[in-house]
């Protein structure tokens, strides 16, 4: 997609992000919100793809509004979308998130469970995941650091 160098593949989840439109109250004391792209997988795509790099994203999405919509930011901002899967038996997760008063982060998410939640080995893009030259191992989690 975009410049050269070495392929970034981000797996994981996308989500729509409800976010308040008035900063520093908790979820309940939101008087409305705004829908925004989410997902630390993907967000790192995009920023990978905005800063030059080459990007893909391997998750599942619903085949829904939400996911058709997520799709196309991710493609808009330049990010490979050729390993996401669509579920039409499961919806697009959702989180409404806030930065409260006192700084602390509340989410509170909708999966029952969501589509990013249900990718199986089998759904795998391989050749999207073929195209990585370095890896770093999915043990790495699992620090403390």
């Amino acid at each position: 997609m975009a410049g050269g160098g070495e392929l970034v593949v981000s797996f994981g989840e996308m989500l729509v992000d409800f976010v308040p439109t008035v900063a520093g109250v908790s979820l309940a004391e939101a008087p409305a919100f705004l829908k925004a792209p989410g997902g630390a997988p993907a967000n790192v795509s995009i920023a990978v793809a905005r800063l030059g790099g080459e990007a893909a994203f391997v998750g599942k999405l619903g085949d829904d509004e939400f996911g058709r919509m997520l799709a196309a930011i991710l493609r808009d901002n330049g990010v490979d979308d050729g390993a996401v899967v669509f579920d039409a038996g499961a919806r697009t997760a959702l989180a409404f998130v806030t930065l409260r008063a006192d700084g602390e982060r509340e989410f509170m998410f909708y999966r029952n469970p969501s589509a990013d939640m249900l990718l199986t080995a089998d759904e795998l893009n391989v050749d999207v995941i073929k195209r990585v030259r370095y890896s770093l191992p999915l043990w790495i989690n699992k620090l403390d650091c």
